[in-house]
């Protein structure tokens, strides 16, 4: 359980008293008692205040704070204070600054501007995480260890460089293997020695925006990096663990941030926590299909909401503020698919710098008498109700997405056949179907475990690593359906081309084999024509970007082209696999098509909807614990919503108002259901 020192939702956020005194401490504590905040994150940036130079730290500030908020009744998550060095530091050992994609050597400034290889940077940060747990682990205020804050940036600097021939020698051994790997021969590549290989930056092997002349190479830096910034969390983890034993260890990730892949990460992580920041546009299926996959980081455990505005963003192009009620719906939209923490950025609205038109708890004017300030002490209120009902609660999902890092990485690194090929996107038209429908899905990994599943979807599964066709074989042999989609079975885990006809090592599964690829420009289509009706799919449907020509080798044609030189073409076939079945989508389909296509398939393996019919904006989940079923009906929508919610009787744990058979859901409204006794 996250929330075992205090055992209901958490409820607080970033807190930075170091940037205030003793007047707004006093305010902090009297409002943080009417918005029911139990929880502060504190020291996320503080490394300079804690260690002026190389050899002093003063802690008294911290120490002063850690009792001021354990006598006020709030628990701490204390960061290591390392996401941000010193200036004193980069000063005293340039090696701690990183260098840019163009070769450029960064100076003091932002503030992910350390290099993860750095000597420095790695020697001081495990030193200031070991002093602060041997410190404060016995603290009562303690609740959870926060490492640094929101890992990402590459650093192309010689330090990095001589470290990746260092991992290239751990994943390869030999020289030879890498040229193999890297198919190096093209464009007389051939290294003859580990320094020869330099890094695939802007003066190399790459240009701006995901290209490269040599995927191979840029494939594994970026794998490298991961890695590398993985390392720097574990050393500062495993000092914290010299002294503080028991305490969870977790830092803040970033949703489908392309840069880390974390899944590797997550195994290192005692919690996964994450930062929510969609904006005015971003579909709320899409914000649903995040925490899905912060939830499918460790299996389906519950996860931490780390941050998110209590209004606005200050760092997108429109920061628009969060419109009445949409905090409160979005908090809930983040437990009902498995938080277990509501928590903001921030509590207090710095007065200077980047961050002082970003959205807080407590804003500029000082006083509680706000619009935000009362939706926040609402929603404390209701979530101190709620007490520990909702806390460990699973979700119990018979469909299963693969969402694989590894995979985006490749597939967007590609020279052709599209530069519209954006892997989220293609992911999400899939989560999305599902969605609107009421039907649960996981965010899982390449390497989890298909068999809890009655149907797993693998979309552009353009990279298949050793294992993965095999255990696609086994799963649909034993009764599974699998899905996959145009551009898959094309590469293997070093992005050379599986030879023998796409979609390679997938081909035996699927029935079929693809001999070209067209892509069309934006806003030209082709169409899916069902051969007969399948479910509810009859007639045609648009279909865009790009259009697998393949042939049917044992798999049953369902749909085809409507049209070009391809008319008449498989565009949707189906494969018998043993007990199982195979689909193959050879194109990248409208809304209407998937809604359809995976309400058949849902239909025909008995997956039901969560309710018996869904309004258009609003969402459904459900999370279960001891034998106890939580149904969240969520209304997106400005105006109210009917919901059906079928024959059982439930009780609304917000307002204690029973529904019988269907419910009139306020806009912007939230129900959390449980079965009436």
């Amino acid at each position: 359980m996250i929330n075992d020192k205090l055992p209901k939702i958490w409820y607080g956020g970033d807190y930075n008293p170091e940037q205030w005194g003793p007047e707004e401490w006093k305010e902090d504590q009297r409002m943080f008692k009417l918005a029911g905040i139990d929880v502060a994150t504190i020291n996320v940036f503080s490394w300079a205040l804690n260690q002026p130079d190389e050899d002093t730290y003063d802690f008294g500030w911290l120490d002063e704070t850690m009792d001021r908020l354990h006598k006020d009744g709030v628990g701490v998550v204390l960061a290591t204070s390392t996401g941000a060095h010193p200036a004193w530091m980069a000063k005293r050992h340039p090696d701690v600054t990183r260098v840019d994609f163009y070769g450029r050597k960064r100076k003091f400034g932002g503030r992910h501007n350390s290099c993860p290889n750095s000597p420095t940077y790695r020697k001081y940060s495990r030193l200031m995480a070991g002093k602060l747990a041997e410190r404060y682990k016995d603290h009562p205020a303690l609740l959870l260890w926060h490492v640094s804050n929101e890992y990402g940036g590459f650093c192309y600097c010689d330090n990095c460089a001589a470290e990746f021939r260092v991992w290239l020698q751990k994943r390869y051994g030999t020289l030879d293997a890498v040229n193999e790997a890297w198919n190096t021969r093209f464009w007389g590549h051939t290294f003859y020695d580990w320094d020869e290989i330099v890094l695939p930056d802007g003066l190399s092997e790459e240009g701006e925006g995901n290209v490269s002349a040599f995927q191979g190479i840029s494939l594994d830096y970026r794998r490298f990096m991961s890695d590398s910034l993985l390392e720097c969390y574990n050393i500062e983890a495993e000092a914290i663990r010299e002294h503080s034993k028991d305490v969870p260890i977790t830092t803040n990730l970033m949703g489908t941030f392309p840069l880390l892949n974390y899944f590797d990460w997550a195994k290192h992580m005692d919690i996964v926590s994450w930062d929510n920041y969609p904006s005015l546009t971003t579909p709320v299926s899409e914000t649903a299909m995040t925490h899905d996959l912060m939830r499918g980081l460790k299996h389906g455990a519950p996860f931490m909401l780390m941050e998110q505005t209590p209004s606005q963003q200050n760092w997108q192009a429109y920061n628009s503020l969060k419109r009445p009620g949409v905090m409160r719906l979005w908090s809930y939209q983040a437990v009902a698919r498995g938080a277990d923490t509501v928590m903001f950025f921030q509590m207090r609205r710095s007065k200077g710098a980047c961050e002082k038109f970003h959205g807080a708890v407590i804003e500029h004017v000082g006083h509680e008498n706000t619009r935000v300030f009362r939706e926040v002490a609402q929603l404390g209120e209701e979530l101190g109700r709620l007490g520990d009902t909702l806390l460990d609660a699973v979700t119990e999902a018979k469909v299963g997405i693969v969402y694989d890092w590894e995979n985006r990485w490749a597939m967007e690194l590609s020279s052709g056949p599209t530069v519209e090929l954006n892997y989220v996107r293609e992911v999400h038209k899939f989560y999305d179907a599902l969605f609107k429908q009421g039907i649960e899905a996981d965010m899982i990994s390449a390497q989890a475990d298909f068999s809890k599943y009655d149907i797993v979807i693998a979309p552009v599964m353009y990279m298949v690593k050793p294992g993965f066709a095999e255990k696609s074989e086994a799963f649909t042999a034993a009764g599974g359906t699998f899905i996959t989609t145009f551009f898959s079975g094309i590469v293997n885990e070093t992005d050379l081309v599986t030879l023998g006809g796409y979609p390679g090592e997938l081909r035996k599964l699927l029935g079929i084999w693809a001999e070209e690829i067209d892509a069309l420009p934006l806003g030209q289509y082709n169409e899916i024509v069902m051969k007969q009706p399948y479910g509810k799919l009859t007639g045609s449907y648009k279909c865009e970007m790009l259009f697998d020509l393949i042939h049917a080798e044992g798999a049953e044609v369902l749909a085809e082209y409507g049209s070009d030189f391809y008319k008449g073409m498989p565009a949707l076939t189906v494969n018998r696999f043993g007990e199982g079945k195979a689909y193959y989508v050879a194109t990248s389909a409208d809304s209407d098509f998937m809604e359809g296509f995976l309400g058949a398939v849902c239909a025909e393996k008995g997956v039901q909807p969560l309710v018996p019919e869904l309004p258009a904006g609003v969402e459904v989940a459900r999370r279960v614990k001891d034998g106890r079923s939580f149904l969240f009906v969520l209304n997106h929508n400005a105006e109210s919503a009917t919901v059906r919610t079928g024959d059982v009787k439930r009780r609304d744990l917000l307002s204690g108002v029973t529904v019988d058979g269907a419910a009139e859901v306020p806009g912007r409204g939230v129900l959390i259901l449980e079965e009436a006794e």
